[in-house]
């Protein structure tokens, strides 16, 4: 978004002074979920009753999602079939991107069910669903206020239907693209409401710790301390195993050099939890690091929306998760569902603070709509997660670009080995890519 604020500004021509970007407030977003974690797991411990009250703050931000996931997964998925149709005919290097990222994400998500099976976070907290007929009992004025909130639209159903329009708007060609850009019109409206919606994450996020910590004492804060730290490993595992071994086999470059020669694009990264902060630089990079700029071109901004490996491996470990806390396990039968829903409905979740979540939300709903009860605990933890996240999509996309390059024969790699081991540093004081 902030490349596009700053096109935007400086389009302007003649005298005219361009206007200032609009200032990313989110960190502060991000500051007070923490801070609201903490203060609900606080609350939770040192006065359980109360903790427990709260409850309904979490479920009401919780249906709040439901009532956004039908709209984000139609608009998302209608026009992530027209650009994987429009990155399909640029030819060999667009075809080879998009078979590449959709096997990594299969393989990512099918790693977080691997990992959330065998460690079972969660467990032993049985979480309960909200019960809206005992609220009604105990306080009208909740159930009143929570039954202010739309209902949500069946997702299955809305999948399809969005399958279907994005391959009729496909065939239709010119014609359809009025189509196609009202939708943009409307996902850009969807994705307001959206950040309206985590605007209030923190009293969501607040409400259901508190409710679970008060619950389950130590026992909650131990399981969500678990998860983070089994998705960051997974997450580092990844990159090193199966990145690392990938780019060595297929370009013989080193894994930990092209770290260290990302490294301030992953420092930018951590510090706003977004991997398209450092889109343009790294753009420029890989550009410096001997790939054509055609390759890069259309590898980088299509990884950006369809290879979200880090992405990937939270929503299984996520949802894993839920259903563990809430002594509700999916068979295997249901985990493969989930991982082919996840597949196509992950396309929806980059770039939009929240997407995440709704994704998520999403596949439980489709598969478990009980375990949506859960959510609230995601919450609270999601922003800790977000920074691997974010992490592990940038990484996974230098390497895809890397590797495009060496199968397209688009990759100098004389060039890569001089530059990753910083005999050819790149210029850091502007973003020139030397003609590579």
């Amino acid at each position: 978004m902030a490349v596009i604020e700053q096109t935007a500004a400086s389009g302007s021509g003649g005298q005219e002074q361009a206007p200032a970007p609009k200032k990313d407030r989110t960190h502060w977003l991000y500051i007070m979920v923490i801070a609201s974690v903490i203060l609900g797991a606080a609350v939770g411990l040192i006065f359980p009753e109360l903790g427990k009250a709260l409850k309904p703050l979490g479920t009401g931000f919780v249906a709040l999602i439901k009532m956004i996931i039908a709209p984000v997964i139609f608009c998302t998925i209608v026009l992530g079939i027209g650009s994987i149709a429009k990155a399909a005919t640029v030819g060999k290097v667009g075809g080879l991107a998009m078979i590449y990222f959709l096997a990594m994400s299969t393989f990512a998500l099918a790693i977080g069910l691997v990992v959330g099976n065998l460690i079972h976070p969660g467990e032993g907290l049985e979480l309960k669903p909200y019960d809206p007929a005992a609220a009604a009992e105990e306080n009208a004025t909740v159930a009143f206020l929570l039954g202010m909130i739309p209902k949500d639209i069946p997702v299955l159903p809305t999948l399809v239907l969005a399958i279907i329009v994005g391959f009729a708007l496909q065939g239709m060609g010119k014609a359809g693209e009025p189509v196609l850009n009202g939708i943009k019109a409307i996902q850009l409206v969807v994705f307001r409401i959206m950040m309206m919606i985590m605007w209030i994450a923190p009293i969501g996020a607040f409400g259901a710790i508190a409710a679970v910590v008060g619950a389950t004492g130590w026992a909650a804060i131990g399981s969500m301390a678990i998860l983070m730290g089994a998705f960051y490993l997974t997450c580092v595992l990844f990159i090193v195993v199966v990145l690392g071994t990938m780019l060595r086999l297929v370009t013989g470059l080193n894994i930990f050099q092209m770290l260290k020669y990302l490294a301030r694009e992953y420092l930018l990264i951590f510090s706003t939890s977004s991997s398209e902060s450092a889109l343009p630089r790294l753009i420029a990079k890989m550009e410096h690091a001997g790939v054509s700029k055609p390759v890069v071109g259309i590898t980088v901004p299509t990884g950006y929306s369809f290879n979200l490996d880090g992405t990937a491996i939270y929503l299984t470990m996520s949802a894993l998760f839920i259903s563990t806390a809430m002594d509700m396990p999916m068979s295997i039968g249901q985990q493969i569902g989930l991982l082919v829903f996840m597949i196509i409905a992950s396309k929806g979740a980059a770039g939009v603070t929240g997407a995440g979540l709704a994704t998520l939300a999403a596949g439980l709903q489709a598969h478990k709509p009980e375990l949506l009860g859960g959510m609230g605990v995601i919450v609270g933890i999601d922003k800790f997660m977000s920074e691997a996240r974010a992490l592990t999509n940038f990484t996974g996309n230098a390497v895809a670009t890397f590797l495009i390059g060496k199968w397209t024969g688009e990759l100098d790699s004389e060039q890569a080995r001089a530059v990753l081991s910083g005999s050819r540093p790149f210029d850091e004081t502007s973003l020139n890519p030397d003609g590579h």
